[in-house]
C-alpha cells in the first residue's frame, strides 16, 4: 500500500486519507504498465516527455508476466513508485502506457499501447487461427479481452496500416503513425560514435565486435554454443575487442546467473558481457563490425553504418513485409566452413551504404518525429495543454568502459 494508491472503500479513487500524505495532490495519474525490462525501456523514452510537468504523477506496476522477475528490482534501481499490480486494477488513472498486451484490460484508464521493438519483426507460425499472424498487430495483442480497443495504438511506419487492416480492421480508427524513439536516439546519437568509443575503452586501434542476439530457439544465443568457440577462438585479441548483447528475455527466462555461468570462459578472455539492464544503443553505436541474427538490435544497426554479418535468418519467424525480412535477403549470413575473421572483412568489403540506408528507412516513416508526435498524443488523451517548449531528442549518455562489465561478469563467473 502506498500514499499514490490507496483507494476508499469503493476500489476506484484514491482516498482523503491517501491524500493527505501527498505534498502535491490532484495531478493528472499516469499507469505505466512495466512487463518486462525490454518494455520499461521502450517506456522510460516515452516517460521523459512528461519530465518537468508538475501536473503529471506518473507511477509504475508490474503485472504477472513469465519474463518480468528483473523489472522490481530494476525499477526500484531508479526510484520509480511502485504499486502492487492488484491495487493498480482497483484505481482509475488518466493514462495508462504499455509495451505489451498482457492484463492491459483490467486497467481502468485511457490505454495507449506502443510496440517494443523496431518495426513489427517477428511473424507467429503454426498456432491457430487465433495465434498466428505479425506479433503486435494480431487482435489479440490489440485486443486482448476481445472486445476493448486501446485509447490509441502507436504504430512505426505507415506501410503498419496495412497490415492492421487485414488483422483487425476495428482498430484503423485509433492508429497512430508516430515514429521510433530507439531508432530517434539513436540517430540523433550518431555524432558521438568516437566519444562512445573512448568512454568504451576503444583507445588502442582495436576495432569492436558487437555480437546481438533476441531470445527464442532460432536466435543467436539459441546457437550459442556453437558460437562461443569461434567468439573465443577466431578473433584476434590485438585486432578487436568484443561485446555480448543478449536479449533481456534469455537473461529472464534462464536467469542471470546461468547465463554469466554459460558466458564463463568469454569473461575469462575479456570479452565484455553487457548486463540486461545497461542501455545497449551506446555500445551498438561504437561497433565497427555487428555479428547479429533477426532481433530488433541487428536491425537497428543499419542505422550505424557497421557492416552486418547475421547469424542466421529463420525464414519462418520473420514476418515476410519487415525490414528484418529485407535484412535477412541483403546481409552475408556466417558460414561453420569459413574463418570468423575472413567472413567479417568480406561482410565489410560487400557493404553498401545505400542498400543498408534503405532497409533503415523502413524502420519508420517519420524519422525524428516521435518525441513530438507522441507528447501530441499523450497530452490530448489526458486532456492537458502540451508544455510551450519543443521536445528534444536528447543524445545517449556515455556507456562505461567495456572492461568495468568484464570485471562484473568474470565475478558472476567465478560465483557460479
Amino acid at each position: 500500500m502506498s500514499a499514490l494508491g490507496s483507494s476508499d472503500t469503493t476500489g476506484q479513487q484514491p482516498s482523503a486519507r491517501s491524500r493527505q500524505w501527498l505534498t502535491l495532490a490532484g495531478r493528472k495519474k499516469v499507469l505505466a504498465i512495466a512487463h518486462t525490462l525490454t518494455y520499461v525501456k521502450r517506456l522510460l523514452d516515452v516517460l521523459s516527455l512528461l519530465e518537468a510537468d508538475f501536473r503529471v504523477q506518473v507511477v509504475f506496476t508490474v503485472p504477472p508476466h513469465v519474463f518480468g522477475d528483473e523489472v522490481p528490482r530494476y525499477l526500484a534501481q531508479l526510484g520509480s513508485p511502485l504499486l502492487p499490480w492488484e491495487e493498480a486494477k482497483r484505481l482509475r488513472f488518466d493514462l495508462a502506457l504499455a509495451a505489451g498486451p498482457q492484463g492491459v484490460a483490467d486497467v481502468s484508464a485511457p490505454l495507449i499501447a506502443l510496440p517494443h521493438g523496431a518495426n513489427y519483426v517477428k511473424r507467429i507460425v503454426g498456432a491457430g487461427e487465433a495465434e498466428a499472424g505479425v506479433a503486435g498487430l494480431r487482435r489479440r495483442d490489440i485486443m486482448p479481452d476481445g472486445k476493448t480497443l486501446p485509447a490509441a495504438l502507436v504504430v512505426p511506419h505507415r506501410d503498419e496500416l496495412r497490415e492492421l487492416a487485414r488483422s483487425c480492421p476495428e482498430a484503423l480508427p485509433v492508429a497512430h503513425v508516430i515514429g521510433d524513439p530507439a531508432h530517434d536516439r539513436i540517430t540523433a546519437s550518431l555524432p558521438l560514435r568516437d566519444a562512445y568509443r573512448r568512454a568504451l575503452g576503444l583507445t588502442d586501434g582495436r576495432e569492436l565486435v558487437v555480437f546481438a542476439s533476441t531470445w527464442g530457439p532460432g536466435s543467436s544465443f539459441g546457437r550459442i554454443e556453437a558460437l562461443v568457440p569461434r567468439l573465443i577462438g577466431e578473433l584476434p585479441a590485438d585486432r578487436y575487442r568484443t561485446a555480448v548483447l543478449v536479449h533481456p528475455n534469455v537473461w529472464s527466462g534462464h536467469g542471470p546467473w546461468q547465463i554469466r555461468a554459460w558466458l564463463a570462459e568469454c569473461s575469462r578472455r575479456g570479452i565484455a558481457i553487457v548486463p540486461p539492464e545497461a542501455d545497449w544503443r551506446s555500445v551498438l553505436i561504437a561497433a565497427h563490425r555487428l555479428l547479429g541474427d533477426h532481433g530488433s538490435v541487428t536491425l537497428y544497426g543499419t542505422l550505424t553504418g557497421a557492416p552486418i554479418l547475421l547469424t542466421g535468418s529463420p525464414a519462418e519467424e520473420i514476418n515476410p513485409m519487415s525490414p528484418a525480412a529485407a535484412l535477412a535477403m541483403t546481409a552475408p549470413t556466417l558460414s561453420p566452413a569459413h574463418p570468423l575473421v575472413s567472413q567479417l572483412d568480406y561482410a565489410a568489403a560487400e557493404y553498401r551504404e545505400e542498400e543498408y540506408a534503405a532497409i533503415a528507412s523502413r524502420i519508420t516513416s517519420e524519422p525524428g518525429g516521435f518525441n513530438r508526435r507522441m507528447r501530441r498524443l499523450m497530452y490530448e488523451v489526458l486532456g492537458l495543454g502540451q508544455p510551450a517548449h519543443e521536445p528534444l531528442t536528447v543524445p545517449l549518455p556515455m556507456p562505461p568502459p567495456l572492461k568495468a562489465w568484464t570485471a562484473a561478469s568474470a565475478r558472476g563467473a567465478e560465483s557460479a
